[in-house]
């Protein structure tokens, strides 16, 4: 298989690289320390195009390839984790299931503003109660006329407080059955739509993370991604994706940690060998790992059809 970078990919990293040393880097500790969650970088990032790097020019993206977004998913990731987290979730979380699930009007109302960083954007699945058992959330919607009535709470979102838009999958059958389960999409405004607690995590400190509460929340229903009882199916194939960008998210943070590692590694013994020894022996595994992250979103950017979930499970553990 061929582990060649198109030119285009190292020119988005190249892009990517500058942007995260000139306006993340300096920055870094202060956002972290303060629990930051910097919202203008995110709009200094759309007009880059790093906001809607998958989404297609007719809608204001970039319109590039898994390639180019690993690319800079993991160029950010070496500066920041906590941004490069926020970046992934923005695009490939509720940027994405819009994309991919959204119909033609919903594509055109919301991606531009996705796209260009005037929005910004949440996804939620997980509850209290339920992580993996999606199938029993208690977060519920029920349709009355032309509308739904959502009321529950959705937790460990990132953006739960700060994002003007949000994906959120209900349940909207019984519990544990199949099919019960469908997407929304919720403007911040919304009545009944509120922000919660926000986490006070140990790491990732400048990437919000929140609960989002629905109480008595009304929504269109043009508003539902898809047709009803499909929200399970389209989160199983947005965390395909997601997967792919917790990879790249990972596989970032060590770059950069080895990268700042290696300036000591000329000065520095560690069991009685050089600094530089030992990490010139981990690079093997890095740049293995790099070529598997690379496959991975490659394949599956080149056939859209494809099942993406084992290869990119694969990438997100080997570069976890």
């Amino acid at each position: 298989m061929d582990f060649s970078i198109p030119e285009l990919t190292e020119q988005v990293a190249h892009s990517a690289r500058d942007f995260a040393r000139q306006h993340i880097l300096p920055h870094v500790m202060e956002w972290d320390e303060a629990q930051t969650f910097p919202g203008d970088l995110f709009r200094e990032m759309g007009k880059l195009g790093l906001m809607g790097v998958l989404v297609p020019e007719q809608y204001g993206g970039a319109g590039l390839s898994y390639l180019e977004y690993v690319a800079v998913i993991r160029e950010i990731s070496k500066v920041c984790g906590s941004i490069g987290l926020s970046l992934a979730a923005h695009n490939s979380l509720c940027t994405g299931h819009m994309l991919l699930f959204g119909d033609d009007q919903q594509k055109a109302r919301y991606l531009p503003k996705l796209a260009s960083g005037q929005w910004l954007g949440a996804w939620g699945l997980t509850e209290p109660g339920t992580g993996s058992d999606a199938g029993n959330m208690q977060c519920a919607a029920v349709k009355e006329g032309d509308e739904w009535v959502l009321n529950g709470t959705k937790c460990w979102i990132t953006h739960g407080i700060s994002a003007e838009v949000a994906v959120v999958i209900a349940r909207t059958g019984e519990p544990r059955q199949s099919e019960n389960s469908t997407a929304f999409i919720v403007e911040r405004g919304t009545p009944g739509f509120s922000g919660g607690k926000k986490e006070n995590k140990l790491g990732m400190r400048a990437s919000e993370t929140a609960e989002m509460i629905f109480d008595g929340c009304r929504i269109p229903d043009a508003n539902r991604l898809g047709k009803v009882g499909a929200g399970f199916y389209q989160a199983m194939k947005i965390l395909d994706g997601g997967r792919i960008s917790i990879a790249a998210l990972s596989l970032g943070i060590a770059k950069g940690g080895a990268e700042i590692c290696a300036g000591t590694q000329a000065i520095r013994k560690a069991y009685c060998t050089f600094s530089g020894d030992i990490l010139q022996a981990g690079g093997y595994g890095h740049r293995n790992c790099c070529r598997r992250v690379v496959d991975t979103a490659g394949s599956g950017f080149k056939d859209p059809g494809a099942t993406r979930h084992q290869g990119s499970s694969h990438g997100k553990i080997l570069c976890k």
